[in-house]
């Protein structure tokens, strides 16, 4: 039951007894002065602790109370959230402060279970043996803060003097308590702005290692014509703005050639930032790409920038663009297109100056005819495509790259570089290379981890299920190690046109001595007839 009571009509101070106006005036001299001297207390307090250091005392003496706390409310849990220390124990409760009431109340066991507005807490506490509870809530305006709760063993121990006191002391602990949460939401953002400045400093500095590779054509291991055409192709688009389109199987290299474009270009000094289409969520793409306002959707509890505007004045590379949805290839056409991007939530657009290069192991054409590829975004894109010859159809440049890994897994290891056997080397002439470029270098680091001493001698290739399993056409799959040899040496020697000896010749890019080359003509029935005609 709460009720608020009656004033006293006399009062004993210092042993002498005044009547009703002297004691109310006495009183309220009394009151002030304990009040005054209570604010000076908790003013200045920016801290829970201390807070309580300081409170829990006066209010002890001043209530001649058994047990006192304050509870401040959990907005998450929609919850007041209070440690109790009563005759049961010490309990950790949560009560529904929707029932708490805006003005002090005073609650007696007797009546607590036709209370409707008697919190848990103070249930449980009156259960517990204690007889009264007072009660007054603390807020900020028309905020809620939490609850201030005095409890008492004996009954009848609080009068009307404790409610006008503990309503007074709960004003000016509102803007103590809200003066400490304030203190402590500054506190946490600033915790956050240092999470943040730490986590740029290593995106920067990852950035900049990004920028310190320096990749340029001379990075990347290509000898043959093949290789020769893409370096002349990607000279003509180096110093220019224009969009590049970097076409051809997985492993091929197209990120690395990327790379390479982007680093002998005028952006150079620039970030160039990567985007995989294919392993972002599809509801992740768009804010990826464009950035997004703080609030713009749920989790997006702070504004972030986009790989657009991280990318300004650089180079934005978009890696597997053709797995973008249809509904994000439409923002990114009018991105390229208008050169300026929106962030989600955002209310006005923002101008970018960036340089973008996409690749894909698609045929974009075929996904463009089944619908799947906007034909617009395709010609936007489509403005000076390359395509990276696969591996298979640059055989003469295995050595070199064979070589190079070789000497790239040495540096890795810290150790002396290991050597291909005259046996290995024909297993990974003799294979058709579905995984391209990427797939020798696993399989060049393989083979150097099981090698036992300096010289490899065996070479782990896949196993015909394996290949089965990467999708390499059949017709592939089922010819020996002679027919393979036999369709390599009829490339090169239809590159060579027909040419055997001398720099330049077949047994030259072949490694192989004349006398064996002629040997191996002669031995695979390769016929004069066949040069110039043979198609892969």
């Amino acid at each position: 039951m709460a009720y608020s009571g009656k004033k006293e009509n006399s009062i004993h101070v210092n042993g002498l007894m005044y009547g009703d106006m002297e004691a109310e005036l006495l009183l309220e001299l009394e009151e002030r002065d304990m009040l005054l001297s209570f604010n000076r207390e908790i003013t200045a307090i920016r801290d829970r602790k201390e807070l309580l250091h300081k409170v829990y005392p006066r209010l002890q003496q001043l209530f001649q109370v058994e047990d006192l706390c304050i509870g401040l409310i959990d907005d998450k849990a929609q919850a007041l959230d209070v440690s109790l220390r009563i005759s049961s124990g010490a309990r950790r409760l949560q009560a529904r402060y929707r029932t708490l009431l805006d003005q002090p109340l005073l609650y007696a066991d007797c009546f607590v279970d036709a209370n409707e507005s008697a919190s848990s807490l103070v249930t449980v506490s009156l259960k517990a043996g204690l007889k009264e509870c007072l009660t007054a809530p603390l807020q900020k305006g028309n905020d809620r803060l939490g609850l201030l709760m005095l409890w008492s063993e004996g009954a009848d121990h609080f009068t009307p003097r404790h409610l006008r006191l503990i309503a007074a002391m709960a004003d000016q602990l509102s803007l103590a308590v809200g003066n400490i949460m304030a203190y402590e939401q500054i506190e946490t953002q600033l915790a956050e702005i240092k999470r943040y400045k730490e986590q740029l400093e290593e995106e920067r500095s990852y950035l900049q290692q990004e920028v310190g590779r320096g990749y340029t054509y001379q990075d990347i291991v290509g000898v043959g014509p093949a290789m020769q055409h893409v370096f002349e192709q990607l000279t003509k688009v180096s110093d220019v703005n224009s969009t590049v389109l970097i076409l051809g199987e997985t492993g091929t290299g197209k990120e690395l050639v990327a790379r390479a474009l982007h680093h002998v270009s005028p952006r150079a000094d620039k970030l160039m930032v990567k985007v995989n289409c294919a392993t972002l969520p599809a509801n992740l793409v768009e804010s990826e790409l464009f950035g997004h306002e703080k609030g713009s959707f749920t989790g997006a509890t702070e504004r972030r920038i986009g790989k657009f505007e991280l990318a300004h004045k650089g180079t934005l590379f978009l890696d597997e663009i053709g797995e973008l949805q249809p509904e994000l290839q439409v923002k990114l056409l009018r991105a390229l297109q208008e050169r300026e991007i929106e962030r989600i939530g955002g209310k006005s657009p923002i101008k970018i100056d960036v340089r973008v290069i996409a690749a894909t192991n698609r045929n974009l054409e075929e996904e463009v005819a089944a619908g799947r590829f906007r034909n617009d975004l395709y010609y936007r894109l489509h403005v000076f495509p390359v395509t990276l010859p696969p591996l298979r159809g640059r055989m003469e440049d295995l050595p070199a790259l064979a070589t190079h890994f070789l000497e790239k897994y040495a540096r890795v290891t810290g150790q002396p570089a290991k050597s291909l056997s005259a046996k290995a080397f024909k297993e990974l002439m003799a294979y058709r290379w579905p995984g391209n470029v990427r797939e020798l270098e696993h399989i060049i680091e393989r083979s150097i981890l099981m090698a036992p001493g300096q010289l490899i001698r065996q070479v782990f290739l896949p196993s015909a299920k394996e290949i089965k399993k990467a999708g390499l056409p059949a017709e592939e799959e089922l010819k020996s190690h002679a027919e393979n040899e036999r369709d390599h040496i009829l490339k090169v020697l239809n590159h060579c046109r027909g040419r055997i000896y001398g720099s330049g010749g077949a047994a030259a890019i072949l490694g192989l001595p004349v006398s064996t080359l002629n040997s191996k003509i002669k031995k695979l029935g390769i016929a004069k007839s066949k040069l110039f005609n043979y198609k892969p």
